[in-house]
């Protein structure tokens, strides 16, 4: 049974909230397979394979279909926001950014599949056991990053930054960051303290990506609950036993949007729901977990105003 988070807790790809990156891993490879795949990743199934949850690794080859166990919201959200945090890397290497940071890089296999300009490094910042998985796996399927890949492997909970350092990170050139899927599963305090940090790593024109989710409503949260219990019950009726409830930070935060623009960076934003509408896909019913008001930013710093 998984437990509820709390402070200095520990875990593995298969285990509490380390097994939401093999989850979204697997959402992917169902993504990349649909008649509309938006996005592309040949590693995604291949990991999860490696990782070795039976469910998991059953819907993310197709050996199981998704009908009934991940909903087609879940499916079009990971089509959205891969295809998001790929085109924002994209487009910030493209204008000259050299130094990308994905932090909590979980399975991200981007540093392998996208076309990278040349002469971009790409730090990958995770728990040392995830980035010897990830790393060793690929190496195992013959694959070879696709820019210069350095890698931190520390807990986001110790020293990061001199880790990001040693491992070549030069805060005085611009850098490209994201925050994907990560903030939910932090602390509020320890969100802020995390978006600080990258504040004050970042050079003038660097540029940051994350999700920002609106402080909820009356009655918001246990409904998102309810949604997440009703996936882990399904998931559970098939050998995989999760709670997914536990593994999130409920209750009031900082919305990192206003935090970030509050700290100088320049934002952009739009919706899970109008993205989907963007993508011509078809619109969200079913929104248990609240989804729609989702919010992926990417903006620009701006440090004179600080």
């Amino acid at each position: 049974m998984t437990s509820t988070r709390y402070e200095g807790d520990d875990w593995d790809l298969a285990s509490s909230v380390g097994a939401t990156a093999t989850m979204a891993a697997m959402t992917r490879a169902i993504a990349t397979r649909t008649d509309r795949p938006l996005i592309d990743d040949p590693f995604a199934a291949l990991l999860v394979q490696a990782v070795g949850i039976d469910l998991l690794t059953r819907l993310a080859t197709g050996e199981l279909p998704p009908d009934g166990l991940v909903e087609q919201v879940a499916i079009d959200g990971a089509k959205v926001r891969t295809k998001f945090y790929d085109d924002f890397f994209l487009n910030a290497t493209s204008a000259g950014i050299t130094q990308v940071v994905i932090l909590a890089s979980g399975l991200d296999s981007r540093a392998y599949r996208l076309a990278w300009p040349s002469g971009t490094v790409v730090y990958e910042i995770d728990q040392p056991q995830v980035i010897e998985f990830k790393t060793r796996t690929l190496a195992g399927l013959g694959a070879a990053p696709t820019a210069e890949r350095r890698v931190a492997a520390v807990d986001l909970r110790d020293d990061w930054p001199a880790a990001l350092r040693t491992a070549g990170f030069d805060p005085a050139l611009p850098s490209a960051w994201s925050a994907e899927g990560l903030l939910g599963y932090l602390p509020p305090e320890a969100q802020d303290r995390l978006l600080d940090t990258i504040t004050e790593l970042s050079a003038p024109g660097s540029r940051v990506a994350t999700e920002s989710r609106p402080n909820p409503r009356p009655g918001e949260e246990e409904k998102t609950k309810k949604g997440l219990d009703g996936i882990s019950e399904r998931w559970r009726a098939h050998g995989f036993d999760t709670d997914m409830t536990r593994l999130r930070y409920f209750g009031e935060r900082n919305e990192a949007a206003p935090y970030l623009a509050d700290h100088g960076w320049a934002l952009n934003a739009i919706s899970t729901r109008d993205l989907i509408v963007a993508n011509d896909l078809s619109p969200l019913k079913d929104d248990d977990l609240r989804m729609s008001d989702l919010l992926y930013v990417s903006g620009t710093l701006d440090k004179t105003t600080n």
